[in-house]
């Protein structure tokens, strides 16, 4: 795994925006959840760890909901 990102899901209302941007398509608006607001909140799913930490995600979101962590790389 090279990265991987968190989402505040009191921060989210599921716009999509970072779905559309990812590489490695491992966002997804939930089909089972809703936030306290009644939003269906974006969740990382990356079983694979594809997720390379690019964070365009971060970037494109106007909520600031997402945090992305990257692997540090070996010495």
């Amino acid at each position: 795994m090279k990265g991987y990102v968190t989402i505040d899901e009191s921060l989210c209302k599921g716009c999509s925006l970072c779905t559309g941007v990812c590489p490695k398509n491992v966002l997804r608006v939930s089909t089972e959840r809703f936030t306290a607001r009644g939003y269906r909140p974006v969740e990382l799913v990356d079983p694979t760890g594809v997720c390379t930490g690019c964070v365009l995600c971060a970037t494109i979101c106007p909520e600031a909901a997402i945090t992305v962590y990257r692997a540090r790389a070996a010495a």
